[in-house]
């Protein structure tokens, strides 16, 4: 990485990485035509893809991993919770991880808060 930064950036602590086509910043309104995006996704095989999914992607990965709400926040720069609650969706993982989850207690032979009076609604009972 630094051979490759050394190539390609500026020198100096104030150094841009990336840059628009004169040398400046790199703006949102220019990122598609200097990236060339749209020709490079569609010759990947997903012509709909929008950079701002792989950000999407990633931080839905992050919270299928049991990722906590407040790190998702941190790692995404949001500072309220409404905005990062929109990584976590059902997945068929999370299911299936609360599914083993409950068969472990169930095989285990432990009991819900070790309260012996719950009656039928104390009953642990295999969900796999």
């Amino acid at each position: 990485m630094r051979r490759i930064l050394a190539a390609v950036a500026e020198k100096g602590g104030d150094a841009l990485v990336f840059t628009g086509i004169k040398g400046g910043p790199l703006r949102r309104s220019g990122f598609n035509k200097i990236t060339r995006w749209k020709p490079v996704v569609e010759a990947l095989g997903v012509p709909n893809l929008h950079f701002h999914d792989l950000r999407h992607t990633g931080n839905t990965l992050a919270a299928d991993m049991g990722v906590s709400l407040r790190n998702l926040m941190a790692r995404m720069g949001h500072d309220n919770e409404r905005a990062a609650l929109r990584y976590q969706h059902r997945s068929n993982s999370a299911d299936r991880a609360i599914a083993d989850g409950l068969n472990a207690l169930v095989q285990a032979g432990q009991k819900r808060d070790g309260d012996d009076d719950d009656g039928a609604a104390g009953s642990l009972v295999p969900v796999a």
